[in-house]
């Protein structure tokens, strides 16, 4: 049926046909019922809808309002249900996937295109970052570790091939912290491999530098590290411009200006945040807005099993209310080793292992058993962990990995390897997601007892 109706249901309306042409709509002064956009319903669409209804209704058809409510249904039942977009690329990948699987049971090597729906990764998805229209894949790869010391430059090249033909299509880089190698390196090897422009996103960061009197957020430091990060990487634009960390010595008004400017440019598609407060994302937005300049798609933050208030409380209500995404990384920080031996314990790199550390030269001996004791607790909710972990059949690790990825929020989850193997375990966990059924995640919360709660507001009734 090639028709579509606007149909208000204030009063029925007369019609006419004959068998020969469309079916007509005749409006009176009195039947603004039906405003017609399409063509090509014959007389027989009449008589199939006379089939269906009783005939009392039907031969009173041109002025019964039930028959016009027949009608309407009749529409209604006619429209085919809408699939969600996830639900089509699970169908859209799969003849890709058994072909591929194919191929390579036929000893070819096919060439496996950079960007696809079908991923070659199952559990792989592409989520809108943000409420921007930029289309990401739900774990991105961190380079941090991939451009460590100890990985050689073979390795590297060797994770990030791994990483586009598995369906990954966001590196994200730091000046911070592998400073200025990560992005000679990844630009050298996106030229040799000839990788499309279009098939990749790069996300960079900005504020800090190896020289402390090149650090901040004033307009002349975003302007110049936008630059020289565009020469290292051997590119036109960086997609996603990150601000590492807010700068209370610069006014808002500056960064947000300046970053409008970067994009105007040409030099970056969209820009970020990273590491700062709801507070500080909603004072930026507000000066967006302001003065009108481009608003921040996304946060980047610290997420995992002992690092939970921040993504859980506040961001999903930047991304409701202002459109932020979320970003997040440190799920390997809390990727447990030998879970016997609590020496051999990792604890996470972030805000979490700063409160956990049974010692430290900066910290004083004033609360030095407490803190023990909470490392005790931290160490036995490890091991609980590890032990589902294998009743599920993974490691720590995996478990970690998809326990982030099953919270909503999460739009990207940022993964490091030192090598090929390494990443490819890490990507086995998307498979367990569907195994996260209600009871697991319920076990896992019980183990770790510290799913955060937004206090009560303060009320000063009691004041007055």
């Amino acid at each position: 049926m090639n028709n579509i109706f606007i149909i208000t249901l204030d009063k029925p309306p007369t019609y006419s046909h004959n068998k020969s042409s469309a079916v007509s709509f005749e409006k009176g002064p009195n039947r603004p019922g039906i405003r017609r956009y399409a063509y090509g319903m014959r007389y027989s669409v009449l008589n199939t809808i006379d089939s269906l209804i009783t005939p009392s209704i039907a031969s009173s058809r041109p002025t019964s309002a039930l028959y016009y409510m027949h009608f309407c249904k009749f529409l209604k039942k006619c429209r085919a249900p809408i699939a969600s977009l996830d639900c089509m690329e699970e169908f859209s990948g799969t003849t890709a996937q058994l072909d591929f699987g194919r191929s390579i049971s036929l000893g070819s090597n096919p060439a496996i295109p950079v960007r696809n729906n079908a991923t070659a990764t199952p559990g792989l998805r592409y989520k809108n970052l943000g409420k921007s229209g930029l289309r990401v894949s739900n774990v991105g790869l961190g380079t941090w570790p991939i451009f460590s010391p100890g990985v050689s430059e073979e390795q590297a090249e060797a994770i990030l091939r791994l990483a586009i033909d598995s369906g990954i299509n966001l590196f994200d880089l730091s000046e911070a912290h592998s400073g200025t190698r990560a992005e000679l390196e990844l630009g050298k090897i996106i030229q040799k491999a000839g990788w499309k422009r279009t098939s990749f996103v790069i996300t960079t960061k900005i504020y800090w530098s190896t020289k402390s009197d090149e650090r901040g957020l004033s307009r002349k430091h975003i302007i110049e590290s936008v630059q020289a990060s565009l020469q290292r990487l051997q590119l036109s634009y960086i997609d996603i411009i990150l601000v590492h960390k807010a700068d209370s010595m610069c006014p808002m008004e500056e960064i947000v200006r300046a970053m409008n400017y970067v994009i105007s440019q040409g030099w970056s598609m969209y820009w970020g945040t990273a590491r700062w407060s709801p507070v500080e994302i909603m004072e930026a937005y507000t000066n967006c807005r302001q003065f009108n300049c481009v608003t921040p798609i996304v946060e980047q933050a610290e997420y995992h099993m002992f690092c939970r208030e921040k993504a859980e409380l506040y961001l999903p209500e930047m991304y409701n209310k202002i459109g932020v995404g979320f970003m997040a990384w440190g799920p390997l920080s809390m990727c447990l080793g030998d879970t016997q031996n609590s020496e051999r314990l990792w604890l996470p790199k972030g805000s979490f292992k700063t409160k956990s550390q049974s010692y430290s030269w900066t910290e004083d001996e004033v609360n030095k058993e407490e803190r023990l004791e909470e490392t005790r607790r931290i160490f036995d909710k490890a091991r609980d962990i590890s032990t589902l972990a294998e009743k599920l059949g993974c490691n720590a690790m995996q478990l970690s990995i998809a326990w982030s990825l099953k919270h909503e929020p999460v739009q990207c989850l940022l993964l490091g390897a030192t090598s090929p193997e390494q990443l490819h375990q890490s990507l086995q966990a998307l498979q367990l997601l569907p195994r996260l059924s209600t009871g697991v995640m319920l076990e896992i919360e019980r183990i770790l007892d510290n799913k955060p709660v937004r206090p009560p507001p303060i009320s000063t009734l009691a004041l007055r």
